[in-house]
């Protein structure tokens, strides 16, 4: 990778490379990186829209990447990012309902993404 990273997300894509996705090394990053395991290398692809740590990134059958929630330096997120990986941009995605941090998230058998748990400021939720 170009730079270290801490809280960060790496996310295996469905054309075999993997996505890190933001993170910590000292300042909150608005990167990501992918890795092409057949030639080992590393590159950098469009910069996101919100920096994060403690995020969450999955991968729906088309391809496409959702990154959710997560915290920035003026604290917890409701926003998401989605990363088409054919054209290696993202874009900001609609905000979720509420704020959460140290979640998960899960694709649905209807292709809707279930994002659940968390914090919530001081709150579990």
């Amino acid at each position: 990778m170009s730079q270290p990273r801490a809280w960060h997300t790496a996310t295996l894509l469905t054309n075999g490379n993997g996505l890190v996705t933001d993170g910590n090394n000292r300042d909150i990053l608005s990167s990501a990186e992918l890795y092409d395991p057949s030639t080992g290398t590393w590159a950098t692809t469009g910069s996101m829209y919100s920096q994060r740590v403690d995020h969450t990134a999955s991968v729906f059958t088309n391809g496409k990447v959702l990154v959710t929630g997560g915290e920035d330096s003026d604290g917890i997120l409701s926003s998401a990012d989605l990363y088409d990986p054919s054209t290696e941009t993202w874009i900001s995605d609609d905000s979720m309902k509420s704020q959460r941090v140290s979640h998960t998230a899960s694709i649905l058998t209807n292709r809707k993404a279930l994002v659940t748990g968390g914090w919530l400021n001081i709150s579990m939720v």
